[in-house]
């Protein structure tokens, strides 16, 4: 089998706003085609012209060839040979950054491929099954509320939405301060323990609460101050508490904090991941399927956090695509208590909900393993093309 093509849809939810904290508003999907006639589906978590143009972007010499173009004859039923022959082969504008997240789509695409061609879900491709189902937590970021009270409000109704619907788990976005405060708030970080306190009240204890604050704090001993004062919520981790370069930070906040500190987000490749895990210390890494470099780089970040005795609870703020491809992950990754799922009824991106088919389900607060053949997901055609309009047409330079 060989790649005989590599497919770009740039895509914008019509809701688009600049002042959100999120980025689900656009998406790069890539289609790897076959003269087999078999199509692989993937996506990536970064701007998705820069994807775009990472991925089509001609090669100028051999430390410097374009990823599309080298993928093309290739067998794609190789994606960990065709991994390193597309980092070794974009490693001097590459290594870390957009171009590995660009190819983390075109690896996420070609496990799919690999699964449809053997007839058997990706992950029976990727190792032995690790659990009988396995636990998302909802991910809550409210579409609603640019001032305190509407958007405490709104996280508690949605995590009791959510609990109501059968999650075990869920995370709270509180983005209320920091570069990355989320529409336009700015409250004191003092008052995040207002909502979880109030979350906690109404789901009780049998729930596990994460809480995300978007590398708010700039200093070990800023955070320590307001994390004592959530203890007694029983917060399962704190997300990105510091900027994501303070290593020396993140191990400090790790050996004193009441709470597990996790990170990981924003990484590209495993080395990044091993000197968060041996540097920085962090107790939970959060592998991007997409963003880390595909489902081969997402693999060995797995196994390298399992030597070390850590956890793992991906990201995964994207598109069905995405959580199709981290269920597959999830199924053969023993140390992953929880993954990121953003619940359709609630996305505030209008591609969460419409691009993707899938075939996962929540029942008691769990999913079963994926069947189908590769990662199991189908495009919506038409949802697709009306994204990528309006891309079209809200950037017609891009």
């Amino acid at each position: 089998m060989k790649v005989t093509g590599v497919t770009c849809h740039v895509l914008l939810d019509p809701g688009f706003d600049r002042d959100a904290t999120s980025s689900n508003q656009d998406d790069i999907v890539v289609e790897v085609q076959t003269d087999e006639g078999i199509t692989g589906i993937g996506e990536t978590d970064v701007n998705a012209w820069i994807a775009r143009a990472c991925i089509e972007a001609p090669g100028m010499h051999t430390m410097d060839l374009g990823l599309a173009q080298t993928l093309v004859g290739m067998d794609p039923l190789d994606p960990v040979s065709i991994w390193e022959r597309l980092y070794v082969g974009t490693a001097m504008p590459g290594r870390r950054g957009a171009v590995v997240h660009a190819l983390g789509a075109l690896d996420m695409a070609l496990w799919d491929i690999c699964g449809k061609a053997a007839g058997k879900p990706t992950w029976q491709l990727l190792g032995e099954a690790a659990h009988e189902s396995f636990t998302p937590y909802a991910s809550l970021l409210p579409n609603r509320g640019n001032v305190w009270d509407d958007f405490a409000q709104a996280l508690v109704d949605q995590a009791v939405w959510a609990h109501g619907l059968g999650f075990k788990a869920a995370k709270l976005e509180t983005l209320v301060t920091g570069p990355y405060a989320h529409g336009g708030l700015d409250e004191p970080d003092s008052r995040i323990v207002e909502i979880i306190g109030a979350v906690r009240r109404a789901v009780g204890p049998d729930f596990a609460i994460m809480v995300d604050v978007a590398y708010a704090w700039r200093s070990v001993a800023h955070a320590l101050e307001i994390l004592e004062t959530w203890a007694e919520h029983d917060v399962f981790f704190i997300e990105t508490p510091l900027w994501a370069d303070d290593l020396e930070g993140y191990a400090e906040l790790g050996r004193r904090s009441p709470i597990k500190v996790a990170a990981g987000e924003w990484l590209a490749t495993r080395y990044e991941f091993l000197d968060l895990m041996d540097r920085g210390e962090v107790h939970v890494v959060q592998p991007d399927v997409g963003r880390v470099g595909g489902l081969t780089e997402a693999k060995r970040v797995c196994d390298l956090a399992a030597e070390r005795g850590r956890l793992v609870v991906p990201h995964g703020w994207k598109t069905g695509i995405t959580i199709a491809a981290t269920a597959h992950l999830a199924t053969v990754t023993p140390n992953m208590p929880f993954f990121e799922f953003v619940p359709q009824e609630v996305a505030e991106s209008a591609l969460r909900r419409e691009l993707v088919q899938d075939e996962l389900s929540l029942v008691d607060g769990s999913l079963a393993l994926p069947n189908r053949p590769g990662l199991g997901i189908e495009l919506n055609r038409d949802a697709l093309e009306r994204f990528a309009e309006e891309a079209r047409t809200r950037f017609p330079s891009g």
